[in-house]
């Protein structure tokens, strides 16, 4: 399988495919790229400047799945996919329609998905964000009407359209959907847990995230939302389970990082052999097994231990992937012993969340013991 990037959606692409069995190669620009470490094998190539590089490797693939965000690499991968060995894992279309925040709420208001309130019938506290960007990029808080003038302001240098919407506060939850181009299947309901910085920090996946009415309903908006765009790929769509039931923050249709690895470790069940298998015309092979697991990020620094979002763990250098180690049940890392600075993502999984919760803890006290960390920082979000 190819592999094109080596960032933080090219390592969980890496995780899945060899959990699944396949053979992979990561292709990046950058020589340094932490996903390369945990492929097969890795090439530097920049397929928007060096396509017919790129071309030669991919056509050896039985598969190739884009791990980046960059709109100019993945028109040129979409532009080349004919001479791929195998299925082209991704859906432009779906991408450029899940980017627009406005054009996919469009999509999702047709079918009544909860989203929330709109300017101004919401009122203060809002949230103003930019349509087409990625992550937190250009997204404010607004109490008043300065702070709004100052939030639409940010979003016009960006050379983007505000969409405003209600301040929603609860867990963050997340579900993947899989589409042919016809019909979509969703999956597992995950829950998002996020640092100080508002990125993700932990994910978990057990039963009971929410209840089995609003789980269903969950899943039947992402269904809905996925076969309304023609999806032809994975996409996954985000939500705040609010005191009023979930509200839905965005959908974005690509290989995401983190919460696929761990649905594997707390169902059995690969989202990156789900997506082959529905782009190769097979059927699925998904069987739900009972379980539940954790996914999550550490900054080891001296004698600190932090708990640490996505983008902090993405400097890792040089990753490995470890079983066992400080007794956690699975860890991609960049520790060796000896170090003072090194960072993880530890995986536990079990048969229920209170036992994930107690392997979890023993491992924390195995790092904090054999590494002789004296201080556990575990930091969240202010509340608004």
């Amino acid at each position: 399988m190819g592999i094109v990037g080596g960032a933080l959606q090219g390592i969980e692409a890496a995780y899945l495919a060899r959990k699944a069995g396949y053979e992979t190669v990561v292709l990046d620009r950058r020589e340094d790229a932490p996903a390369r470490s945990l492929a097969d094998s890795s090439v530097t190539v920049n397929v928007v400047e060096e396509p017919e590089k790129a071309k030669k490797i991919l056509a050896d693939c039985d598969a190739v799945i884009p791990a980046l965000e960059e709109m100019d690499a993945l028109v040129a991968l979409d532009s080349m996919k004919e001479y791929f060995g195998g299925p082209f894992l991704f859906d432009l279309k779906s991408y450029n329609i899940s980017s627009s925040k406005q054009r996919s709420n469009e999509i999702m208001g047709r079918y009544g998905v909860p989203m929330p309130r709109p300017w101004p019938e919401c009122g203060f506290p809002a949230i103003v964000k930019p349509s087409c960007q990625s992550g937190s990029v250009g997204v404010s808080e607004v109490e008043n009407k300065e702070q709004m003038d100052a939030a639409l302001k940010r979003v016009e240098e960006l050379g983007d359209t505000p969409v405003i919407q209600e301040f929603v506060h609860g867990k963050s939850i997340s579900i993947e959907v899989i589409g042919n181009g016809t019909s979509a299947r969703s999956y597992i309901t995950t829950e998002v847990v996020l640092d100080r910085n508002y990125d993700c920090k932990q994910v978990l996946c057990h039963p009971g995230i929410l209840s089995e009415e609003e789980d269903t309903r969950f899943g039947l908006c992402a269904k809905m939302t996925a076969e309304d765009m023609g999806l032809n790929g994975l996409m996954d769509m985000e939500a705040i389970d609010t005191p009023n039931g979930f509200r839905v923050l965005e959908i974005d249709a690509r290989i995401p990082s983190q919460t696929p690895a761990c649905i594997l470790a707390g169902t059995g069940i690969n989202l990156l052999d789900e997506l082959y298998r529905a782009c190769s015309g097979k059927e699925s092979a998904a069987k739900k097994q009972p379980g539940a697991s954790s996914y999550e990020h550490f900054h080891i620094v001296g004698d600190r231990m932090y708990t640490t979002g996505e983008k902090e763990f993405s400097h890792v250098s040089d990753p490995q992937y470890c079983e066992g180690l400080f007794g956690s049940d699975e860890m991609i890392t960049d520790y060796r012993p000896g170090k003072s600075e090194w960072r993880c993502t530890m995986i536990t999984h079990g048969k229920d969340k209170d036992e994930v919760f107690w392997k979890r803890k023993d491992a924390i006290k195995a790092i904090m013991d054999e590494c002789q960390i004296d201080e556990y920082i575990d930091l969240s979000p202010e509340v608004v």
